[in-house]
C-alpha cells in the first residue's frame, strides 16, 4: 500500500483542471475552483501532467492546490462547537 493516499482519497478522482485560452490553468475540487496556475507554473504544471496515469495526475493535482484538505477539517470544527 502506498503511504501518499492511504485512504484511498484520489482513487475517486476529485480533481479536475481546465486550460483556458491566455494559458492559465484552473484546479477544481468536487466541481469547485482551488486554484489558478498562470505563466510559468501553469507551463510546468502542463507538462508535467501530460504524460502521467489519472492517479499520478491526481495527486499532482492534489499537490498544486497547496495546503488542501489535510485531513483534521472535521476535529477543529469540532473544537470549534466546544
Amino acid at each position: 500500500m502506498s503511504t501518499v493516499d492511504r485512504r484511498q482519497r484520489l482513487a475517486d478522482e476529485p480533481f479536475s483542471y481546465r486550460v483556458v485560452k491566455n494559458g492559465s490553468v484552473f484546479v477544481s475540487w468536487q466541481g469547485r475552483p482551488v486554484t489558478t496556475l498562470t505563466g510559468a507554473a501553469a507551463e510546468r504544471f502542463l507538462v508535467q501532467i501530460d504524460s502521467l496515469d489519472s492517479q499520478a495526475a491526481q495527486l499532482v493535482m492534489a499537490k498544486a492546490t497547496g495546503n488542501f484538505k489535510r485531513g483534521n477539517e472535521r476535529l477543529s470544527r469540532e473544537r470549534s462547537r466546544q
